[in-house]
């Protein structure tokens, strides 16, 4: 039975936290500046799950609406920027082909991780309804670098014990539909570096937090071993590395 992916990190609120890496600030300085974000713009972040995202341009004075479904991921969310800028997050629960918010309303839509989930000319359409003339949506993912021989490895625990390249390979194609939009137009894509520095607890977190991790015990169990046998393989003062590769794809709405 498909889990509806609404649901589908009910309950991994705070490992998502702890656990998901972050955002580059030359990958977020790209974006404030393709957007031409100031201090007076509203930005929809779709899918805003624990507010990763939408902090970093809540920090940088932007007036931020977080859509999110799920419950647990907006309640962390609220908890997490409330402890760094409190007041600058408004939440609202809203899927991304119906958010709810006003027509016309956001000068920019942002969606981090997160497109791959949706239904993509459904949400596009959602998206140039609810963005100013000019606005601009732009979709983000940390994509694994694995010509890193760690991150590789990661990988490879991963491909011994679950469909990861089947999953990931619809993911490296999920912001095609932007640049190819009847929506939308200057379409782009744009990379960036990024590394995450884990410890042994971090690193298991974050292995757990992908959707796409084993839930049965005795899988779950190999990949914890396989993980722990790569982390002291490939660490150095208690801590390893992973390597992203940041894919920022950006259009400006006809």
């Amino acid at each position: 039975m498909q889990v509806d992916s609404t649901k589908r990190f009910s309950g991994l609120a705070d490992m998502y936290a702890k656990a998901r890496p972050t955002y580059p600030d030359v990958a977020i300085d790209y974006i404030m500046d393709i957007c031409k974000l100031t201090g007076k713009s509203q930005l929809a972040d779709v899918g805003c799950g624990t507010g990763i995202s939408s902090q970093l341009f809540a920090e940088r004075g932007i007036q931020v609406t977080g859509v999110e479904p799920n419950a647990d991921m907006r309640n962390k969310a609220a908890e997490l920027i409330d402890k760094v800028k409190p007041g600058s997050l408004n939440l609202v629960e809203g899927t991304a082909e119906n958010t709810s918010l006003k027509d016309s309303s956001v000068d920019a839509v942002l969606c981090a991780q997160a497109f791959h989930w949706f239904k993509p000319d459904l949400a596009l359409r959602e998206f140039h309804r609810i963005l100013k003339p000019e606005g601009w949506t732009v979709l983000v993912w940390n994509e694994r670098d694995e010509s890193d021989a760690f991150t590789r490895a990661y990988g490879d625990a991963f491909r011994k014990l679950t469909e990861i390249d089947k999953i990931e390979e619809t993911h490296a194609t999920s912001g095609i539909p932007l640049l190819t939009s009847e929506y939308f137009t200057k379409g782009e894509l744009t990379r960036f570096e990024n590394e995450q520095v884990l410890d042994r607890e971090a690193l298991i977190l974050r292995a757990f937090s992908a959707s796409y991790a084993p839930k049965e015990a005795g899988l779950a169990n190999r990949l914890k071993d396989m993980l722990n046998k790569d982390f002291e393989r490939f660490q150095s003062n208690g801590e390893v590395t992973l390597k992203y590769s940041v894919a920022v794809y950006s259009a400006c709405r006809r």
